[in-house]
């Protein structure tokens, strides 16, 4: 298990506004939106990771998605030691359709904040 440098300040404020927006009220496809970027700036680190994993059960369930929140609970169980093994999928959203080990394009809004905090993306 490898130690990651914490996030950088950029990049936790990205991450922490990203998850302000999945939490507050407006369309769920906007709140999902922010949640899966949220994902993509958390893979690297296991807390965060894991909580983005807690918010979108969240809305699975407000959502009354039980598909999404079955996979949810799996994503729970692998994000935590995913992460602190470095082994996730650059760019994946998070969400059940995505698969647990499929890459994705990643954001190149978020694709900087990552390479400036010095995560090497496997593009």
């Amino acid at each position: 298990m490898s130690r990651r440098a914490p996030m950088s300040p950029a990049l936790l404020e990205a991450f922490t506004a990203e998850m302000a927006a999945a939490r507050a009220p407006g369309p769920a496809a906007e709140r999902w939106r922010a949640a899966e970027r949220a994902h993509i700036l958390s893979q690297p680190w296991p807390w965060p990771h894991t909580r983005t994993h807690g918010a979108m059960l969240r809305l699975a369930l407000r959502d009354r998605d039980m598909c999404e929140a079955l996979g949810q609970l799996v994503r729970l169980a692998v994000a935590a030691p995913g992460s602190a093994a470095g082994k996730y999928p650059d760019g994946n959203t998070g969400r059940t359709r995505a698969g647990l080990t499929t890459p994705m394009p990643i954001p190149d809004d978020l694709a900087a904040l990552l390479c400036e905090a010095g995560i090497a993306l496997r593009r």
